[in-house]
């Protein structure tokens, strides 16, 4: 066979290389994004994950080098994958505990649910653009994160199967609280919805 038709794979050195050139990209982001001044992310729990949990996997491979930027970066299908001071920001807010049970609406990427998944005991996650959810499970399941659920669907109604949770994480923007959140919530629960003004928006 002619070696110009060979596929050209990385070398065991190039693909350290690649990690090695991600994880300092990783450091660059929580140090100059999420620690800045202006921002302050403090939770350690919050910091590490974020630190540690590979944002250019998520991403499409043409985008890879843009993965560790402060902006959201298109996932297809009209979607993006937030900024990551926003899901670091929404992350603490949960104040998430290793006991936690938590429910995610609008997976995306599955990049948010992968930070949780560091935090907390158990993730379920839900997404109405079906192959965005497909791609996303299978991606964390590649990536060993065999704590997260992901169903595809309308995130309006939660997931009463599962429910109650300690926390709720709603990643669209929609123009009220719907009431099956709240009702899937634990006594005390928490919910992190960023709210729209009147212009109703469609669930994620």
């Amino acid at each position: 066979m002619n070696a110009g038709c060979d596929p050209v794979l990385p070398t065991a050195s190039q693909a350290a290389d690649g990690e090695g050139r991600f994880a300092a990209e990783r450091r660059r982001m929580v140090e100059t994004q999420l620690q800045a001044p202006d921002r302050g992310i403090r939770h350690k729990g919050v910091l590490k994950a974020m630190l540690e949990v590979p944002r250019h996997e998520f991403v499409p491979v043409q985008f890879r080098s843009d993965a560790y930027d402060d902006r959201p970066l298109p996932i297809g299908h009209d979607q993006t994958i937030s900024q990551p001071f926003i899901v670091a920001f929404m992350t603490e807010a949960l104040d998430p505990k290793p006991t936690h049970r938590v429910l995610e609406i609008g997976t995306g990427s599955g990049y948010q649910a992968a930070v949780l998944a560091r935090l907390v005991k158990e993730v379920f996650t839900i997404e109405i653009v079906e192959p965005l959810g497909r791609r996303a499970e299978k991606d964390l399941k590649r990536l060993g994160y065999n704590n997260v659920q992901v169903s595809v669907g309308d995130g309006y109604a939660g997931w009463p199967e599962q429910a109650p949770f300690d926390t709720i994480i709603v990643t669209c923007a929609p123009d009220h609280v719907p009431q099956p959140l709240t009702d899937q919530l634990k006594e005390g629960g928490r919910l992190i919805i960023p709210v729209e003004g009147k212009a109703p928006s469609p669930w994620c």
